[in-house]
């Protein structure tokens, strides 16, 4: 069943975003920015989406970059849980 499961996780589509709120217990918000060309005028636009993941262990903050991978519903708005920290935010002084 690990070798399942593995399979599975390594299938899923990774997504990396920023988070921009970390409030919510074991929940993060991820904006996800994408581009894409216009379709009659060929200009690149910057397209966002704002995805709920699960955070189990509270470890993200606001401004951390992050990789997140679709799982079942967790709750009405969470579909995705985290995956891996790639980087901290820096602390302002």
């Amino acid at each position: 069943m690990s070798e399942q499961q593995s399979a599975t996780i390594a299938a899923d589509r990774r997504i990396v975003g920023k988070v921009t709120s970390a409030k919510p217990n074991k929940t993060i918000t991820v904006l996800v920015e994408r581009s894409e060309r216009h379709p009659l005028y060929g200009k690149f636009i910057r397209r966002s989406t704002k995805l709920h993941a699960h955070d189990e262990n509270n470890e993200c903050g606001e401004g951390d970059l992050v990789a997140i991978i679709e799982t079942r519903p967790l709750s009405r708005l969470k579909r995705f849980k985290l995956v891996e920290v790639i980087t901290k935010a820096g602390v302002v002084s």
